[in-house]
């Protein structure tokens, strides 16, 4: 295991780079228990190609049954051409099954999910109009906020399959990001993510308190630092317990909005997947973080893990 430490402080905004640590342990198998189950909400849109093929690729990686969802009319037409993309994609007929269900698109996604005990739902975004704008008011959103289980939602699916090699997981100090960097790092091993940071902060009133005082320079940085250590000792002690596999792992922390942060370090690093936590205790937009939240959703820059309480 290395280790090393470098504070950064750019153009007046505050931003901490630290402990960078590399892992190199036995990788047991993380595949066996997540995801025993995964759905894919589809219509015929011509991205349902590549979210089979997406979704496809997962089930196999994770040792998943299939179930594909879709609401509305079922017709000889529609049947025949869903049958052609699930033998054109060589999905195993013994471990898919498709679900074709008539009512409110979100009552009966849900109600599937909920039925076939589904853990991972896959979604598609369209990453032009910002996945806050896209959901607003729609079925996709509210799937997102009412969900019983994990989401992952494909900014840009694609036939060839998206790759997750660099994965941005939120560290911020809430009750679920245990469980999130958890998810994460499994995750993680399973796709063979090459790099995988944790982005936790300081919180603001902290970095006030600690740039606001009458105390020297070298008092007020002796502060810093150590708002800095205990938001890297915070991660370290969840990690310290987790099976890591081979990753790389970058503990980072910030000092500005955490959702921000998250969007902007993500667009930084060009990540390809950012997991967060839903906490599921208040209303997912409008109480948890609103204001952050939803500017993290209207600027999201890459493919979204909303890990479930």
């Amino acid at each position: 295991m290395r280790e090393w430490e470098q504070l950064w402080i750019n153009g007046g905004k505050h931003f901490f780079v630290v402990r960078f640590t590399i892992f190199r342990l036995f990788e047991l198998n993380p595949s066996t228990f997540m995801y025993q189950k995964i759905a894919l909400a589809i219509a015929f849109s011509p991205r349902i190609e590549a979210l089979i093929a997406e979704v496809k690729r997962l089930v196999l990686l994770f040792d998943s049954e299939l179930i594909l969802i879709h609401v509305g009319v079922k017709t000889p037409e529609l049947e025949k051409k869903l049958t052609e993309l699930i033998k054109k994609n060589q999905c195993d007929p013994a471990k898919s099954k498709v679900l074709w269900k008539e009512g409110k698109p979100v009552k009966m996604i849900l109600q599937a999910c909920r039925e076939e005990k589904v853990d991972l739902l896959v979604a598609g975004a369209l990453k032009q109009e910002g996945l806050f704008k896209y959901y607003m008011g729609s079925v996709g959103r509210k799937i997102i906020r009412k969900s019983p289980c994990s989401v992952l939602t494909l900014i840009e699916p694609r036939v060839k399959t998206s790759e997750f090699s660099r994965v941005v997981i939120n560290g911020t100090q809430l009750e679920i990001t245990p469980q999130v960097i958890k998810h994460g790092l499994e995750f993680s091993k399973v796709v063979k993510a090459d790099q995988v940071s944790i982005l936790n902060e300081i919180k603001m009133y902290g970095l006030q308190m600690g740039t606001a005082s009458e105390d020297s320079e070298e008092e007020i940085a002796h502060t810093r630092r150590q708002l800095v250590q205990n938001e890297i000792d915070y991660v370290e002690q969840i990690l310290k317990d987790l099976d890591k596999g081979k990753l790389k792992i970058n503990i980072k922390v910030t000092g500005g909005k955490w959702a921000v942060e998250l969007a902007r370090f993500c667009e930084k690093t060009d990540a390809n997947l950012l997991v967060v936590g839903d906490e599921r205790k208040l209303n997912f937009f409008d109480r948890i973080f609103p204001h952050d939240l939803e500017e993290l959703l209207s600027t999201l820059p890459c493919n979204l893990l909303i890990v479930k309480k």
